[in-house]
């Protein structure tokens, strides 16, 4: 038996990763760890969320003995792969958003990137967007209600269409845009909702299988897959009926609290 790919996240964006995974690699094992008592991670400070990052993923990988890391988390990613690959032994396999495929879909020339306040303005999109969308037009979109969304959309709570809506407005304002890079994990699982407030058809581009792609190319460097029998959860917090139940249904069982040296 092989240890599992863990998959990390501070909610459950990164179970939209988790899905790509599963397609791509349907008898890996996967674990997944969220730091839900730090949620939401686009409104903290940078070297605050460093720390925390590696800590967080130093005791899960630790207690799941993982194979590999899935960073499922833009925030985290820009800020956080250099520091865990310098501490973690594993494979990191990190996210970042869509810019690339955006662009090269996109007709008008016109693409909006739809992420949290992190991650639209860090330097780390900017030379994505220098590299991957020269000579497009990228409408910066923060929209960090939106994580909370998918929260209580997994939970089993309602949407607040006001608060999608306030979300997506500056996109619209934009007759031209034909594309949005949805740069949060949090972000797909509310696709069909997005998709269902837009005024207008538009492509939605996210980062989920490109992950998977390098996980598998990774997963092959390691030899071999794992199997599927439930795989243990990790949070940092406590963990809503709702939310336990959300969890189940992609297959995991009621997380564990995961113990930080730091309390």
């Amino acid at each position: 038996m092989n240890p599992p790919i863990l998959i990390f996240d501070s909610g459950v964006g990164g179970l939209s990763v988790v899905r790509a995974l599963r397609a791509q690699l349907p008898g890996a094992a996967l674990a997944y760890v969220f730091d839900n008592a730090a949620l939401p991670y686009g409104t903290k400070p940078d070297d605050w969320l460093v720390a925390r990052i590696v800590a967080v993923c130093e005791a899960a990988v630790a207690a799941s003995s993982a194979r590999a890391l899935v960073v499922a988390c833009n925030t985290a990613s820009t800020l956080a792969l250099d520091a865990l690959r310098q501490r973690l032994t594993v494979p990191v396999v990190g996210t970042v958003p869509a810019i690339k495929p955006a662009a090269a879909l996109s007709r008008s020339g016109v693409i909006g990137l739809l992420a949290t306040s992190a991650t639209v303005c860090r330097p780390y999109t900017d030379r994505l967007i220098d590299q991957f969308a020269a000579g497009h037009t990228v409408v910066r979109v923060a929209a960090d209600a939106l994580v909370a969304q998918a929260e209580r959309l997994i939970a089993g709570e309602s949407l607040d269409p006001s608060v999608l809506d306030a979300g997506l407005a500056p996109l619209w304002a934009h007759p031209r845009l034909d594309t949005v890079v949805l740069g949060c994990t949090h972000f797909p699982l509310l696709k069909e909702a997005l998709a269902a407030r837009a005024p207008r058809p538009v492509q939605w581009v996210d980062s989920g299988d490109a992950i998977a792609r390098r996980v598998a190319q990774v997963i092959g460097e390691l030899n071999g897959q794992g199997h599927d029998d439930p795989q243990p959860v990790w949070s940092t917090a406590t963990v809503s009926a709702g939310l336990v139940a959300g969890l189940a249904r992609y297959g995991f069982p009621a997380p564990l609290r995961l113990s930080l040296e730091d309390g």
